[in-house]
């Protein structure tokens, strides 16, 4: 089984007009590699993360992107030697070697979830805990916003930076029928009541 961790929690807040934002960053250690899930912006906060669980940046072996907002992908700086993996490719350097189902060498499934952004994806892994889905944006809240996570307010959370609203819906009801607990892009890991 699959072991989780949930480096940060995400958040999206503003304060004075500007906006201070970074995704839930997820470490996957499956098969004896170590997946981290949407590195964030917050760079302090991921070495950080990373130290306290004894790592640094070379002891990661895959980092996964759920999907290319700017607040879930710029750290990748902190990984210039690691592949680059999305939905469906392996990027390293300029070679992208295409793949589909799981993430290569793992029990990791990759689900196609677009709606937020096109490309939009999301893991499940098999825990000891249950099936523990890593939703980036197909769920997501600001800070001052009440994380309402029975099935009715999950559906009809609005996002207002959603690119295919039908694509989105589907989504979500895609990985609620699927998960025990589902870790949002910005909020608390929450249960799903079946």
């Amino acid at each position: 089984m699959a072991e989780i961790k949930i480096l940060i929690e995400g958040y999206a807040r503003e304060k004075s007009g500007v906006w201070y934002a970074s995704p839930a960053t997820v470490l996957i250690n499956d098969n004896g590699l170590n997946i981290l899930v949407d590195p964030g912006a917050n760079k302090k906060l991921l070495l950080e993360a990373l130290e306290k669980e004894g790592l640094k940046p070379e002891n990661i072996d895959i980092v996964f992107l759920t999907h290319y907002h700017l607040d879930h992908i710029l750290n990748i700086r902190l990984f210039p030697d690691k592949d680059i993996y999305d939905g469906n490719t392996i990027n390293s350097d300029d070679k992208i070697v295409e793949y589909s189902g799981n993430i290569p060498n793992t029990n990791v499934q990759v689900i196609p979830t677009p709606g937020h952004a096109h490309e939009h994806c999301s893991l499940l892994v098999g825990t000891k805990k249950g099936k523990i889905v890593i939703a980036g944006d197909v769920f997501w809240w600001k800070d001052d916003e009440t994380q309402k996570t029975d099935k009715e307010s999950l559906m009809k959370h609005k996002d207002p930076y959603v690119k295919d609203k039908e694509a989105l819906t589907e989504s979500r009801k895609k990985l609620l029928e699927i998960a025990d607990y589902i870790i949002p892009g910005h909020g608390k890991m929450f249960k799903i009541e079946k």
